[in-house]
Protein backbone atom coordinates (compact mmCIF):
# COMPACT_ATOMS: atom_id res chain seq x y z
CA UNK A 1 0.00 0.00 0.00
CA UNK A 2 1.22 3.38 -1.06
CA UNK A 3 2.40 5.70 1.72
CA UNK A 4 -0.48 8.41 1.43
CA UNK A 5 -3.00 5.25 1.20
CA UNK A 6 -1.32 3.86 4.44
CA UNK A 7 -2.23 7.05 6.34
CA UNK A 8 -6.09 7.63 4.62
CA UNK A 9 -6.42 3.71 5.87
CA UNK A 10 -4.41 2.28 8.32
CA UNK A 11 -4.01 -1.71 8.64
CA UNK A 12 -6.41 -2.80 11.06
CA UNK A 13 -4.09 -6.17 11.09
CA UNK A 14 -0.61 -5.18 10.07
CA UNK A 15 0.81 -7.94 8.68
CA UNK A 16 4.94 -8.21 7.37
CA UNK A 17 6.34 -10.53 4.42
CA UNK A 18 5.09 -13.74 5.72
CA UNK A 19 8.30 -16.45 5.93
CA UNK A 20 6.91 -19.21 3.62
CA UNK A 21 8.40 -22.18 1.82
CA UNK A 22 9.32 -22.14 -1.36
CA UNK A 23 6.62 -24.71 -2.61
CA UNK A 24 3.90 -22.35 -1.98
CA UNK A 25 0.97 -22.28 -3.84
CA UNK A 26 -1.80 -19.91 -3.55
CA UNK A 27 -3.94 -21.81 -5.65
CA UNK A 28 -4.35 -24.46 -2.89
CA UNK A 29 -6.30 -23.55 0.24
CA UNK A 30 -4.40 -22.48 2.80
CA UNK A 31 -2.79 -24.68 5.47
CA UNK A 32 -1.47 -22.03 8.07
CA UNK A 33 -2.16 -18.41 9.06
CA UNK A 34 0.75 -16.81 7.67
CA UNK A 35 -0.43 -19.12 3.95
CA UNK A 36 -4.06 -17.69 4.39
CA UNK A 37 -2.69 -14.00 5.01
CA UNK A 38 -0.18 -14.35 2.18
CA UNK A 39 -3.13 -15.65 -0.33
CA UNK A 40 -5.10 -12.73 0.62
CA UNK A 41 -1.95 -9.88 -0.02
CA UNK A 42 -1.62 -11.75 -3.63
CA UNK A 43 -5.26 -11.15 -4.17
CA UNK A 44 -6.02 -7.94 -3.21
CA UNK A 45 -2.82 -7.17 -5.71
CA UNK A 46 -4.47 -8.32 -8.31
CA UNK A 47 -7.83 -6.19 -7.92
CA UNK A 48 -7.83 -3.18 -10.32
CA UNK A 49 -8.13 0.20 -9.02
CA UNK A 50 -11.32 1.22 -11.47
CA UNK A 51 -13.92 -1.08 -12.28
CA UNK A 52 -16.53 -0.40 -14.79
CA UNK A 53 -19.58 -2.23 -15.48
CA UNK A 54 -20.46 -3.56 -18.34
CA UNK A 55 -23.74 -2.80 -19.55
CA UNK A 56 -25.47 -3.79 -22.18
CA UNK A 57 -27.57 -0.54 -24.12
CA UNK A 58 -30.14 -2.93 -25.69
CA UNK A 59 -31.48 -3.89 -22.87
CA UNK A 60 -32.05 0.07 -21.59
CA UNK A 61 -34.48 0.22 -24.09
CA UNK A 62 -36.68 -1.75 -22.84
CA UNK A 63 -39.79 -1.38 -20.31
CA UNK A 64 -39.44 -2.69 -17.21
CA UNK A 65 -42.38 -4.93 -15.69
CA UNK A 66 -44.06 -3.32 -12.14
CA UNK A 67 -46.47 -5.14 -10.51
CA UNK A 68 -48.89 -2.97 -8.99
CA UNK A 69 -51.55 -3.67 -6.69
CA UNK A 70 -55.19 -1.35 -7.62
CA UNK A 71 -55.62 0.83 -4.63
CA UNK A 72 -59.21 1.63 -5.26
CA UNK A 73 -61.86 -1.17 -5.86
CA UNK A 74 -63.00 -2.21 -9.35
CA UNK A 75 -66.08 -0.64 -10.50
CA UNK A 76 -69.61 -2.18 -10.14
CA UNK A 77 -71.05 -3.57 -13.39
CA UNK A 78 -73.34 -1.44 -15.71
CA UNK A 79 -76.47 -0.78 -14.14
CA UNK A 80 -75.56 -2.47 -10.39
CA UNK A 81 -74.06 1.10 -9.19
CA UNK A 82 -75.49 2.02 -6.09
CA UNK A 83 -77.30 5.28 -5.51
CA UNK A 84 -76.19 7.88 -3.07
CA UNK A 85 -79.32 7.66 -1.29
CA UNK A 86 -78.77 3.83 -0.52
CA UNK A 87 -75.17 3.97 0.51
CA UNK A 88 -76.42 6.60 2.76
CA UNK A 89 -79.36 4.34 4.25
CA UNK A 90 -77.06 1.15 4.64
CA UNK A 91 -74.92 3.44 6.76
CA UNK A 92 -77.21 5.01 9.20
CA UNK A 93 -78.99 1.47 9.29
CA UNK A 94 -75.41 -0.39 10.67
CA UNK A 95 -74.78 2.79 12.51
CA UNK A 96 -77.85 2.15 14.52
CA UNK A 97 -76.92 -1.70 14.54
CA UNK A 98 -73.73 -1.14 16.52
CA UNK A 99 -74.71 1.50 18.65
CA UNK A 100 -77.59 -1.07 19.81
CA UNK A 101 -74.68 -3.80 20.25
CA UNK A 102 -72.32 -1.71 22.13
CA UNK A 103 -75.38 -0.61 24.51
CA UNK A 104 -76.73 -4.29 25.35
CA UNK A 105 -73.45 -6.39 25.21
CA UNK A 106 -73.36 -6.86 28.61
CA UNK A 107 -76.53 -8.31 28.71
CA UNK A 108 -76.01 -10.74 25.78
CA UNK A 109 -72.56 -11.70 27.13
CA UNK A 110 -74.46 -12.78 29.75
CA UNK A 111 -76.92 -15.15 28.40
CA UNK A 112 -75.84 -18.65 28.40
CA UNK A 113 -75.07 -20.46 25.45
CA UNK A 114 -76.44 -23.57 24.33
CA UNK A 115 -74.79 -27.15 24.81
CA UNK A 116 -73.99 -27.64 21.14
CA UNK A 117 -72.03 -24.10 20.67
CA UNK A 118 -68.27 -24.19 21.81
CA UNK A 119 -66.49 -21.23 20.51
CA UNK A 120 -62.80 -22.18 19.29
CA UNK A 121 -59.43 -20.20 20.59
CA UNK A 122 -59.07 -16.64 18.76
CA UNK A 123 -55.77 -18.52 17.38
CA UNK A 124 -57.44 -21.69 15.75
CA UNK A 125 -58.08 -20.30 12.30
CA UNK A 126 -59.38 -23.32 10.57
CA UNK A 127 -61.87 -23.96 13.69
CA UNK A 128 -63.22 -20.88 13.88
CA UNK A 129 -63.60 -21.49 9.77
CA UNK A 130 -66.07 -24.37 10.22
CA UNK A 131 -67.22 -22.38 13.23
CA UNK A 132 -68.74 -19.49 11.02
CA UNK A 133 -68.75 -21.13 7.62
CA UNK A 134 -69.90 -24.83 8.59
CA UNK A 135 -68.47 -28.07 7.19
CA UNK A 136 -70.42 -27.60 4.01
CA UNK A 137 -69.24 -24.65 3.14
CA UNK A 138 -65.41 -25.34 4.20
CA UNK A 139 -65.21 -28.58 2.73
CA UNK A 140 -66.93 -27.07 -0.52
CA UNK A 141 -70.04 -29.77 -0.56
CA UNK A 142 -72.39 -28.27 -2.77
CA UNK A 143 -75.13 -31.59 -2.91
CA UNK A 144 -77.12 -32.17 0.01
CA UNK A 145 -77.99 -35.95 0.86
CA UNK A 146 -82.13 -36.42 1.23
CA UNK A 147 -81.80 -37.43 5.07
CA UNK A 148 -79.60 -34.34 6.09
CA UNK A 149 -81.61 -32.22 7.82
CA UNK A 150 -79.33 -28.60 7.98
CA UNK A 151 -81.71 -26.49 9.49
CA UNK A 152 -80.85 -27.34 12.87
CA UNK A 153 -77.33 -29.05 12.66
CA UNK A 154 -75.18 -26.00 13.03
CA UNK A 155 -72.29 -27.95 12.97
CA UNK A 156 -72.58 -28.69 8.81
CA UNK A 157 -74.40 -25.01 8.15
CA UNK A 158 -72.02 -22.82 10.58
CA UNK A 159 -73.23 -20.73 13.73
CA UNK A 160 -74.66 -17.61 12.58
CA UNK A 161 -73.39 -14.40 14.58
CA UNK A 162 -75.79 -14.51 17.25
CA UNK A 163 -75.65 -11.52 19.85
CA UNK A 164 -74.43 -13.69 22.40
CA UNK A 165 -71.97 -15.11 20.11
CA UNK A 166 -69.62 -11.88 19.17
CA UNK A 167 -70.49 -10.22 22.70
CA UNK A 168 -68.77 -12.93 23.61
CA UNK A 169 -65.39 -11.76 21.14
CA UNK A 170 -62.97 -9.33 22.52
CA UNK A 171 -61.56 -6.30 20.00
CA UNK A 172 -58.51 -9.21 18.87
CA UNK A 173 -60.57 -12.19 18.68
CA UNK A 174 -62.95 -9.66 16.42
CA UNK A 175 -59.98 -9.01 14.18
CA UNK A 176 -58.23 -12.30 13.86
CA UNK A 177 -61.68 -13.93 12.78
CA UNK A 178 -62.06 -11.23 10.10
CA UNK A 179 -58.22 -11.76 9.21
CA UNK A 180 -59.45 -15.72 8.78
CA UNK A 181 -62.72 -14.93 6.56
CA UNK A 182 -61.13 -12.40 4.54
CA UNK A 183 -57.75 -15.16 3.79
CA UNK A 184 -60.77 -17.79 2.75
CA UNK A 185 -62.87 -15.29 0.50
CA UNK A 186 -59.52 -14.58 -1.21
CA UNK A 187 -59.41 -17.26 -2.74
CA UNK A 188 -63.01 -19.18 -2.34
CA UNK A 189 -66.54 -17.77 -3.70
CA UNK A 190 -69.14 -15.31 -2.00
CA UNK A 191 -71.79 -16.85 0.43
CA UNK A 192 -74.57 -16.41 2.93
CA UNK A 193 -72.79 -17.14 5.81
CA UNK A 194 -69.61 -15.27 5.14
CA UNK A 195 -71.61 -12.30 4.24
CA UNK A 196 -73.44 -12.49 7.52
CA UNK A 197 -70.63 -12.79 9.24
CA UNK A 198 -68.56 -10.49 7.67
CA UNK A 199 -71.17 -7.92 8.70
CA UNK A 200 -71.06 -8.55 12.04
CA UNK A 201 -67.38 -8.62 12.60
CA UNK A 202 -67.66 -5.41 11.13
CA UNK A 203 -70.26 -3.94 13.28
CA UNK A 204 -68.11 -5.19 16.44
CA UNK A 205 -65.07 -3.23 15.11
CA UNK A 206 -64.28 -0.43 17.05
CA UNK A 207 -62.86 3.08 16.00
CA UNK A 208 -60.23 4.28 15.52
CA UNK A 209 -59.56 1.66 13.66
CA UNK A 210 -56.29 -0.15 14.46
CA UNK A 211 -53.60 -0.01 11.53
CA UNK A 212 -53.93 -4.14 10.88
CA UNK A 213 -57.74 -3.73 11.22
CA UNK A 214 -57.39 -0.74 8.68
CA UNK A 215 -55.42 -2.79 6.21
CA UNK A 216 -58.02 -6.08 6.51
CA UNK A 217 -61.11 -3.87 5.49
CA UNK A 218 -59.04 -2.57 2.54
CA UNK A 219 -58.20 -6.02 1.54
CA UNK A 220 -62.41 -6.42 2.08
CA UNK A 221 -63.25 -3.63 -0.21
CA UNK A 222 -61.40 -4.52 -2.87
CA UNK A 223 -61.57 -8.18 -3.24
CA UNK A 224 -65.60 -7.83 -2.85
CA UNK A 225 -65.04 -5.37 -5.79
CA UNK A 226 -63.07 -8.08 -7.92
CA UNK A 227 -65.92 -10.45 -7.46
CA UNK A 228 -68.96 -8.30 -8.04
CA UNK A 229 -67.29 -7.42 -11.69
CA UNK A 230 -66.26 -11.01 -12.16
CA UNK A 231 -70.31 -12.12 -11.29
CA UNK A 232 -71.78 -13.41 -14.92
CA UNK A 233 -74.94 -14.28 -13.53
CA UNK A 234 -75.64 -11.04 -11.90
CA UNK A 235 -77.25 -12.50 -9.07
CA UNK A 236 -78.62 -8.90 -7.29
CA UNK A 237 -79.08 -10.59 -4.38
CA UNK A 238 -74.91 -11.29 -4.12
CA UNK A 239 -74.57 -8.21 -6.31
CA UNK A 240 -76.47 -6.17 -3.45
CA UNK A 241 -74.53 -7.97 -0.41
CA UNK A 242 -71.10 -7.11 -2.06
CA UNK A 243 -72.43 -3.58 -2.37
CA UNK A 244 -73.45 -3.23 1.18
CA UNK A 245 -69.78 -4.46 2.24
CA UNK A 246 -67.99 -1.81 -0.13
CA UNK A 247 -70.36 0.70 1.35
CA UNK A 248 -69.51 0.35 4.76
CA UNK A 249 -66.15 0.22 4.57
CA UNK A 250 -65.94 3.18 2.58
CA UNK A 251 -68.34 5.26 3.73
CA UNK A 252 -69.06 4.40 7.64
CA UNK A 253 -65.24 3.62 7.86
CA UNK A 254 -64.26 6.61 6.04
CA UNK A 255 -61.95 4.30 3.21
CA UNK A 256 -63.82 7.20 0.91
CA UNK A 257 -61.55 6.31 -2.18
CA UNK A 258 -62.79 2.61 -1.93
CA UNK A 259 -66.33 4.15 -2.25
CA UNK A 260 -68.91 3.54 -5.42
CA UNK A 261 -69.47 6.13 -7.41
CA UNK A 262 -73.80 7.17 -7.56
CA UNK A 263 -75.24 6.16 -10.16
Amino acid sequence: MEPGLEELMPRLLPVGDCDLAEDFDPTVPPRTPQEYLKRVQIEAARCPDVVVAQIDPRKLKKKPTVNISISGCQPAPEGYSPTLKWQQQQVASFSAVRQSLNKHRNHWRSQHLDSNVTMPKSEDEEGWKKFCLGERVYSEIDALSDNENLGIDYIKVGFPPLLSIVSRMNQATVTSVLEYLITWFGEKKFTPELGRWLYALLACLEKPLLPEAHSLIRQLARRCSQVRALEESKNEEQISALNLIICLVSRYFDQRDLADEPS
